[in-house]
């Protein structure tokens, strides 16, 4: 795996980062293209909300993880973006820009979570070629060994880190391979990514919201089965992590949103014609 592309005097440039800002500019396109579809907002909006996603979604990621690990000197540390809590602060401060500019709230959702999934989707691509939030060790064909890995996929520090049991005979300098999870969650966002549109594309995306909560509440689902193969050094009751825990929860407030957009979806649709004899 790759961990330095190059360096501008003391600055490293990683994959990670490289990948990270074109899934931000990837984002950015496509939340342009959503706007534009469903008539809102224009090009001022759309660099304003990406930069209060930037910004929200890097504060947060970097303090959910000095929270979750107990460490608030990580927060300054190169690594450690976790997924939720980046998205909880930036979706909090996409709301906030959304009512500060007086734009329609669930038009601009509709037209946002197709490039939320994008974005994340080119993310995990610079996870994986860093060779970080892999998954258990596999025998499938695809699994994939990461030898420079963060931390690299041996069986010492996949006992020692995420407490996984391997067996007494491996010895703890043996390579292992494992899930690529990263590319598991590439592949399902951007097919949610493409839903989204496809969505805002017919006649679904005149309901306001739905494609919103569609898109939202794939990404729940598709965390919540990822987590299962993932290594993971959080896992809660039942096994669950805290991932999973989020999802659920996020899950149960989508149910409530969608009941009550739903009524609404119904009051706005046309009554269907009786057929005359």
């Amino acid at each position: 795996m790759i961990q330095e592309l190059f360096r501008i005097g003391p600055i490293v440039i990683s994959p990670f980062g490289v990948l990270l800002v074109l899934a931000f500019f990837t984002g950015y396109l496509q939340l342009k293209r959503g706007m534009k579809l469903l008539g809102v907002g224009n090009e001022e909006d759309a660099s304003t909300i990406l930069f209060a996603a930037g910004v929200g979604g890097i504060v947060g990621a970097k303090v959910y993880y000095a929270i979750l690990y107990g460490d608030w000197r990580l927060l300054f540390d190169r690594s450690g973006l976790v997924w939720y809590g980046g998205f909880i602060v930036a979706t909090a401060a996409v709301l906030w820009v959304i009512r500060r500019r007086q734009l329609p709230f669930w038009p601009l959702l509709d037209a946002a979570t197709p490039a939320l999934a994008l974005g994340y989707g080119v993310g995990r691509i610079g996870c994986f070629l860093v060779g970080d939030d892999y998954g258990r060790p596999s025998d499938l064909p695809w699994a994939i060994a990461f030898p420079n890995g963060l931390p690299p996929t041996t069986a010492g520090y996949l006992r020692s880190e995420f407490a996984l049991t391997i067996p007494p005979g491996v010895a703890d300098d043996q390579l292992l391979r494992v899930h690529p999870t990263q590319l598991y969650e590439t592949a399902l966002a951007f097919v949610i990514a493409w839903i989204g549109w496809r969505m805002l594309c017919g006649p679904q995306g005149k309901q306001a919201g739905r494609a919103a909560l569609v898109v939202f509440a794939a990404l729940a689902v598709e965390r919540f089965l990822v987590e299962f193969v993932r290594v993971k050094d959080d896992r809660l009751l039942a096994g669950l992590t805290v991932a999973q825990a989020i999802s659920l929860a996020m899950l149960g407030l989508l149910l409530a949103l969608w009941a009550g957009r739903r009524k609404t979806w119904m009051r706005e649709s046309p009554p269907a014609r009786a057929d005359r004899a």
